[in-house]
């Protein structure tokens, strides 16, 4: 572009020679012709610059971490003059990383036309995905002029995390919700308010659990299985500050919320109803999701990821936990990238639950080594930044 400019200048400085050595009309209008090029162009970029319209915009904003999705760039040219050469800058980073990601895309632009331009975007960590047109760049056909458009609009989309298989174990606990109707469809207990099933008769089995007038028809004795209440009082604490701003920040807050997920995935497999709990930033408050299903858990992540806010507002969670110290569970589990989170503390010392832990998210093998549980009644569980699997193996809830 520098070049043609120069050569550009050279060629008028050659005319206004040629014209004065040279007293012909045709050195005249040679000459009024090379000046009148670039002005021309120059007109014209500007009435391309403020005819063109740019929006962005995705088939869903919701998106699967580490899966390539479609981002729409429309192009609305309403000039009659049509672009050979335009070049989109496209900005995309998380809410919860400063890091910025670049690239740039060339297209023609048609006269009196809108098109589409469809490029695709994907996220290695869950959080919200910022993406904007920075500028678009076009060009005269000579490449004498650049104009730069900056009307287009920015989109988020919101990245989902993802679950992993854990081993552990579901205790049985006698906390049930004696209101609830929720029974277990694959397991007997011993709530007589709802049978589970119909059986031929073991020894040992309770006499009061025969039903004699279906044993009478029978001819042999039938026992009934009682059901058992899976509408137990458990909870999924997740403390979303994250104090790190090194480059591992993102990282360790995507192992938080997938370990969250994968804790509740498991609880769910094994039919333990639960409560997720988190700070929401646009309510400047903390909010309790029911989690009965799959569709329930997925509401609930999506509500706490679009939720999401780099500061560090957020209101410590002791507060939560003070303010909620009347509360009966079967299982408390808090997740944390602090191992000095004065809330552990308190979850030891309030916290009325059957079965405590913590999760702490760690950014390496050497820290997580480095954990010590202090505590009497908390089971402090380090996990290892990106391995959760392999991190949480013998959890208890």
């Amino acid at each position: 572009m520098l070049l043609i400019r120069i050569f550009f200048v050279i060629l008028i400085i050659a005319c206004i020679i040629f014209y004065i050595m040279y007293l012909w009309d045709f050195a005249l209008i040679l000459l009024i012709t090379v000046i009148a090029v670039p002005v021309i162009l120059f007109i014209v970029g500007l009435i391309i610059k403020c005819s063109i319209k740019i929006e962005l915009g995705v088939k869903n904003d919701t998106v699967m971490k580490n899966e390539s999705f479609p981002v729409i760039m429309n192009i609305a040219n309403r000039s009659i003059f049509p672009v050979g050469k335009a070049e989109a800058h496209i900005e995309y980073s998380n809410v919860f990383n400063n890091q910025k990601n670049n690239f740039v895309l060339y297209m023609p632009v048609q006269a009196h036309n809108e098109q589409n331009v469809v490029f695709h975007i994907n996220s290695r960590f869950c959080g919200i995905l910022n993406i904007r047109c920075v500028k678009m760049c076009i060009y005269d056909p000579l490449r004498l002029f650049r104009f730069t458009i900056k009307k287009a609009n920015s989109i988020t989309a919101a990245v989902m995390p993802e679950g992993h298989e854990i081993n552990g174990s579901v205790v049985y606990s006698d906390r049930a919700n004696d209101e609830s109707c929720v029974f277990s469809e694959h397991k007997p207990g011993d709530d007589p308010s709802e049978v589970f099933d119909l059986r031929g008769y073991n020894p040992g089995d309770k006499l009061n659990r025969i039903h004699w007038k279906l044993s009478s028809k029978k001819d042999e004795f039938i026992v009934k299985d009682y059901s058992l209440p899976i509408d137990i009082p458990c909870t999924l604490f997740i403390d979303l500050r994250c104090t790190d701003t090194s480059a591992f920040m993102l990282p360790v807050f995507d192992t938080m919320v997938e370990a969250l997920v994968s804790v509740s995935q498991f609880m769910l497999e094994n039919e333990r109803l639960h409560t997720i709990v988190y700070y929401n930033f646009r309510t400047g408050s903390f909010i309790e999701k029911q989690v009965t299903d799959a569709d329930s858990l997925s509401a609930a992540i999506h509500d706490l990821i679009l939720s999401l806010d780099k500061s560090d507002l957020c209101v410590p969670a002791e507060n939560y936990i003070i303010e909620h110290d009347t509360f009966s569970l079967s299982s408390f589990v808090f997740i944390t990238s602090d191992a000095d989170n004065k809330a552990i503390g308190y979850i030891d010392e309030n916290v009325d639950a059957d079965i405590k832990n913590v999760i702490v998210v760690m950014k390496s093998a050497e820290e997580a080594s480095a954990v010590n549980n202090i505590y009497a009644d908390v089971n402090v569980i380090p996990v290892i930044m990106g391995k959760i699997t392999s991190s949480i193996k013998d959890i208890e809830v």
